[in-house]
Formats: structure tokens, sequence, C-alpha cells
């Protein structure tokens, strides 16, 4: 796995290439929290994601919830259909918001007051 992290219009934006399994999630863990101590949005690009474990999920989840209780947001954006079914199966593609293109997430996320 490979996390690629930058600043875009006053957004971080985290993509991430590879597989998010058990072997990596610390160190997407370790990413995303120094991205929130530094940004309250988040948009996740996960185009080039290939699989995600639940040990992944795990981490995405407790790191979104972190986010809502300082008033962030974290919308996930282009997934892979093998792993956006991840998501259905696990119940848990209500829970994030997901969006198809840069330009959908971006536009989201500069909606929210």
């Amino acid at each position: 796995m490979k996390i690629a992290v930058k600043e875009v219009q006053g957004i971080c934006l985290i993509s991430i290439s590879g597989r998010i399994d058990s072997r990596c999630s610390v160190d997407l863990e370790r990413a995303l929290y120094k991205a929130i101590s530094e940004n309250s949005r988040i948009i996740i690009d996960l185009a080039d994601t290939e699989y995600i474990s639940s040990s992944g999920l795990r981490v995405l989840l407790a790191e979104k919830k972190r986010l809502g209780e300082i008033d962030g947001e974290m919308i996930l954006m282009q997934l892979q259909p093998a792993v956006r079914d991840v998501f259905e199966v696990a119940g848990l593609a209500r829970l994030f918001l997901i969006k198809k293109s840069w330009e959908e997430a971006l536009l989201s996320i500069k909606s929210r007051p």
C-alpha cells in the first residue's frame, strides 16, 4: 500500500494505492490521524485501491468518527467495484459519503457550511 497526502484548495486529499489489509492498516491509521490533526476536511481517493480488509474498514470508521467529533467531514471517491462491494456487503456504504469523481467530492465538501 502506498499513501500520498497533499492539500488541494484547502482540503486534504489522501490517495491510497494497492491493498489495505491488516499488515498496513496501522500505516493508514497513522496517516489519517496526522491528516485529521491538520485538516478537518478529508477526501480519500481509492481509485488505485484494489482491496480493503475489515481492518482497513475499521480504520476508516474510527477516523470518520473522530472527524465527526470535531465537525469534520470525510468523503471517499472513485471506489473500484471490488472495494465498493466490500463496503456494500459490510453495510457501510450508507455511512460514508461516496463520490465518483474529484469534482463531485470537491463540490460536496465545499457546499458544507
